[in-house]
């Protein structure tokens, strides 16, 4: 994972996803927008006590440096729920405004349009499959591990849109690292089949529990890219609502363009 920058604002990508021309994602920074305190600066959630128009002004500002499009957000709530966005859908009259409806997955093959996730710990799961054109953003906590809501996502692109996971790539962006995901009782929490990514006494490596959720859902192990940067542990890029319970969220996105090359 990279670091760029776009005039005032910083943001990473992915090598692996750089390959493949007309492909637009980014894990977004908190810097480079008008938040105040404790919001400062680049927040994108409308549902944290931010002022609404601080919030549309910084999405103003990320519209602009995805080269525009649809921005689709959904309203998260930890749950498995997945919203799959096509043409059909749009012609049938259905909205694509997914943000007034519960859903942490999303999935969408068509041009132009661009799934967010906003996080604060929390993973964003960016898939994409090159040969069927298809993207997917899913919004995976702990509660998302144990439901396997990657495994759901990848099925639901199978189903759906004919992809075949042996030729997809996964990139799991900056959340809470095996370092700061304790769980004092995971006993309660944690279901036994995910203890051994116990790291000590009570952590958790959850980049490890999308790793291995991913492969038992058909990607390859080497299409699979983790950031392997804790948000608590760089306050200075992102928010982490573990390090500061009143604070924002920042965005990963992922859509396509009208073509989409093959990997190089």
């Amino acid at each position: 994972m990279q670091l760029l920058k776009s005039e005032e604002n910083y943001f990473f990508q992915f090598k692996a996803l750089n390959r493949f021309d007309g492909l637009t994602h980014l894990i977004g920074c908190r810097t480079g927008g008008i938040s105040q305190p404790p919001f400062d600066s680049m927040n994108l959630s409308q549902n944290v006590g931010d002022d609404p128009q601080s919030v549309a002004a910084n999405r103003r500002r990320l519209w602009q440096m995805t080269g525009e499009g649809i921005h689709i957000y959904t309203r998260q709530n930890h749950g498995t729920a997945i919203r799959t966005i096509t043409r059909r859908a749009i012609q049938s009259g259905q909205t694509i405004l997914t943000e007034s409806e519960p859903a942490d997955a999303l999935i969408t093959d068509l041009p132009g349009i661009r799934l967010l996730i906003l996080t604060a710990d929390c993973q964003a799961v960016m898939l994409f499959d090159p040969l069927n054109r298809v993207v997917a953003n899913i919004h995976c906590g702990w509660r998302g591990s144990v439901a396997n809501i990657i495994g759901e996502t990848v099925l639901r692109m199978r189903s759906e849109f004919g992809c075949y996971p042996g030729q997809m790539l996964a990139a799991i962006g900056p959340s809470l690292g095996p370092c700061c995901a304790e769980f004092v009782n995971y006993k309660q929490e944690i279901p036994i089949h995910l203890w051994p990514f116990r790291v000590g006494s009570n952590h958790f490596d959850f980049w490890r529990i999308s790793r291995h959720q991913l492969v038992s859902a058909g990607l390859l192990n080497g299409n699979v890219h983790a950031a392997g940067m804790c948000t608590r542990c760089n306050p200075h890029l992102f928010y982490s609502y573990r390090a500061a319970r009143k604070t924002g969220r920042f965005a990963a996105l992922i859509g396509m363009n009208a073509y989409i090359a093959s990997g190089k």
